[in-house]
């Protein structure tokens, strides 16, 4: 028994394609904000990170009503860092809603995200977004459009999509392709979700199966689950059964006593959600991602939800830095081993192990962004802690050694495609496109190991001057490609603890670069800079100028320091080598070596 009644459906792109402003204009266009509300640009966005980067990070649903219509709306991310999102949100819904740049055309995410909806047969709504660009090429893009379609073994009903011109942000649109008219509005695109998306399928009148595709937590309420009801219809004050990971125990029975639904931006109290709506419900302290909430009498689990496997790793352990424990609120093991199981709870793409040490944990996931985000939450929530560079994960196929591939678009001025191709060279990367554009910037496509490609978003967002951009995901396996080039210098490590001084690092910065200025805590093992030799140096960044009662001009020219490195989280993640460790507190990031006494360095080595 169909529900005629709403709509499931999912917002899929590639960055910045306007995913999160089209769920604005959506709102806007249906009365969500009255007339007294102050308007927020991208109002989905709402995790600080999130409205910092301009990228979506978690999957986030809203509600509009159309014609009598509800339309439950989720909001998924785009980068494949976070294709865990993606997955979990598209068992929420019933189709989905494919944004293209109409200059930019499909690119590596709006692959990886299209890829997911097929995989799970959901029918799709093509927008063609921006089409007032001036460098828009409206008919280029529906056809490679098409063609992914094609590249992906689509079946003939997923091909037969309709095509809807917008632009975003001043909440217009219309059918086929062109310009929409000044005077029009987003009729004709929630007209086409009502008779384009199905309804929910899913028969109200049978035994309860409801799947949990997220968690999240109230102050008041203890853990919340979020999912879809499958079958059946929720009630409160009912008894439902949670049925869990571990199938030899027996499903845990309650009686449902607290039951909301989307509605607008935020959460309303029901009675019930029947069979293809989406739910939140509290009172099971226990639930996880992938359970399900099913009929007491005769519960029968649904599927659990399987997501791609994380490709990279890294340690978090605890801070045993001299400088730890300054900032901090959360320094011990316990806490950041309690902060870890929590992220696992909600994050079905994150996998934490034990280490040979109980003080570090180890951490795995989809891609450097991925890991950072979660780093920078932590710092921002009072944690201190120290993590290693991240390695990938290795595949052991035909006994052989098999290492990630990443598939990377690279959009750059036309002036540094040659930046781009040597720089991927010695990282074994291979160019497999290059598409000039009309506007002075080309886009190049290579692939490369997983290993090849770390630490080279910042290579090159420095050779171009921050005029690059780049986008990565997961492409395969290929067998273990060899040693590969890390960064071009040595490590200036700090001989002794202190603080640092112009008149010594006016002397450091002839040989290297710095990462510190005059004025810093430094401490024994602390990296301050990175030598133009590739041999790591002891240096003193603590010297002061010798007292003496002969002045000389030439000796008393004034200290002249050129602005130290900035070493953000992401890139000093992606700068350390294996022997090395980046320092993070809610005030500081440092990079320092594993150990810090240049003695027990030599002696390491030896072993």
């Amino acid at each position: 028994m169909a529900s005629p009644s709403f709509r499931n459906v999912a917002l899929i792109a590639h960055v910045d394609h306007g995913k999160t402003t089209l769920v604005d204009a959506m709102l806007g266009a249906t009365g969500v904000f009255g007339s007294h509300e102050t308007r927020v640009d991208r109002v989905m966005d709402s995790n600080d990170q999130e409205r910092e980067r301009g990228i979506t990070i978690l999957a986030k649903a809203a509600s509009v009503t159309w014609k009598g219509t509800k339309i439950n709306l989720v909001d998924t991310p785009g980068h494949a860092d976070f294709g865990g999102e993606v997955e979990r949100a598209l068992t929420l819904v019933d189709g989905v809603l494919l944004l293209v740049d109409a200059a930019e055309g499909p690119m590596p995410q709006t692959r990886y995200v299209l890829s997911k909806a097929l995989d799970q047969g959901l029918p799709a709504v093509v927008v063609i977004n921006k089409v007032d660009r001036s460098d828009a090429r409206i008919d280029e893009v529906v056809d490679e459009i098409y063609q992914l379609f094609f590249d992906l073994d689509a079946d003939d009903r997923h091909i037969e999509f309709p095509i809807i011109s917008s632009i975003a942000r001043f909440g217009r649109a219309m059918v086929g392709t062109g310009i929409p008219g000044e005077d029009s509005d987003l009729t004709p695109l929630l007209d086409t979700i009502v008779e384009t998306i199905p309804a929910p399928s899913g028969d109200p009148t049978a035994p309860l199966q409801a799947l949990v595709t997220n968690l999240d937590a109230s102050e008041y309420l203890g853990r919340l689950a979020i999912g879809r009801v499958v079958q059946g219809t929720l009630k409160t004050g009912t008894q439902v059964a949670l049925c869990h990971a571990n199938e030899e125990e027996p499903p845990i029975k309650r009686r449902l006593s607290q039951l909301m639904g989307f509605e607008h931006l935020g959460r309303v109290e029901v009675d019930e959600r029947v069979a293809g709506d989406l739910f939140v419900v509290a009172g099971f302290p226990e639930v996880e991602i992938g359970d399900t909430v099913a009929d007491a009498a005769d519960p029968q689990p649904l599927p659990r939800l399987q997501v791609d496997e994380p490709v990279l790793r890294m340690t978090f352990g605890v801070n045993t830095s001299p400088l730890s424990g300054r900032d901090g609120r959360f320094v011990t093991s316990r806490q950041i081993k309690e902060r870890l199981d929590r992220e696992v709870l909600g994050n079905v793409s994150i996998r934490i192990g034990a280490t040979a040490s109980p003080e570090i944990i180890e951490v795995a996931g989809r891609g450097e962004l991925q890991l950072a985000v979660l780093i920078e939450s932590m710092r921002r929530e009072g944690y201190e802690l120290q993590v290693s560079r991240p390695e990938v994960i290795i595949r052991e196929v035909d006994g052989r050694p098999h290492e990630p591939v990443e598939r990377a678009v690279i959009d750059v001025p036309n002036e540094h495609v040659g930046t781009v191709t040597q720089a991927a060279a010695p990282r074994k990367g291979q160019i497999t496109d290059l598409r000039p554009g009309d506007t002075g910037r080309t886009i190049v496509s290579l692939t490369a190991p997983a290993r090849g490609l770390l630490g080279f978003r910042s290579l090159l967002m420095t050779a171009t001057r921050g005029t690059a951009l780049i986008h990565q995901h997961h492409s395969g396996w290929m067998p273990w490609a060899g040693e590969l080039p890390h960064r071009q210098g040595g490590a200036m490590v700090a001989d002794r603890i202190g603080t640092s001084t112009g008149f010594a690092l006016d002397n450091l910065q002839k040989r290297g670069d710095l990462f510190i200025g005059p004025n810093t805590d430094v401490y024994e093992g602390m990296i301050i800079g990175e030598a133009s030799r590739p041999e790591d140096m002891q240096v003193n960044p603590t010297k002061t100028k010798q007292l003496t009662n002969i002045r000389t001009h030439s000796t008393d020219e004034a200290i002249k320091l050129k602005p130290p490195r900035d070493m953000t989280l992401e890139l000093a993640i992606e700068w350390i080598s294996g022997d090395e460790l980046v320092e993070i507190t809610p005030n500081a990031i440092r990079v320092r070596k594993r150990y810090l006494t240049e003695s027990e360095r030599k002696r390491r080595k030896k072993l």
